[in-house]
């Protein structure tokens, strides 16, 4: 599924997949072994809330981009491969978009920035 984020550094586009169940957020991207840099796995909640996301089994490190209801950036997150430590989105979010490690700061992408996709 198409995903675009609008910030001042411009507009960037990713091929994302969506992990609607329970399952498939359970599973996340467990054992994947290499992202490209405009993948990325999304997480919807609906109603929005406060959660926390681990690397359990995850090989590889990830920013974890915490999305409110309006499709603002609330927080970005970069967690360690296989640390399962929770990382929190500090308020609730409708959607976390899990992305190759460092992205978000190669791209400029900040809080505040939006996040648009078909949900």
């Amino acid at each position: 599924m198409p995903l675009t984020i609008r910030s001042a550094s411009g507009v960037h586009r990713f091929t994302v997949e969506v992990a609607e169940t329970a399952d498939q957020q359970e599973a996340g991207l467990m054992f994947v072994r290499s992202l490209g840099p405009d993948r990325g796995m999304i997480f919807p909640y609906d109603p929005p809330r406060n959660v926390a996301f681990w690397m359990r089994n995850t090989l590889i490190p990830l920013d974890m981009v915490f999305i409110r209801a309006d499709g603002t950036i609330a927080r970005i997150a970069t967690a360690k491969a296989l640390d399962e430590t929770p990382v929190w989105a500090g308020e609730e979010i409708a959607a976390v978009l899990e992305i190759r490690a460092g992205r978000a700061a190669e791209l400029g992408i900040k809080p505040g920035d939006k996040v648009e996709w078909a949900h």
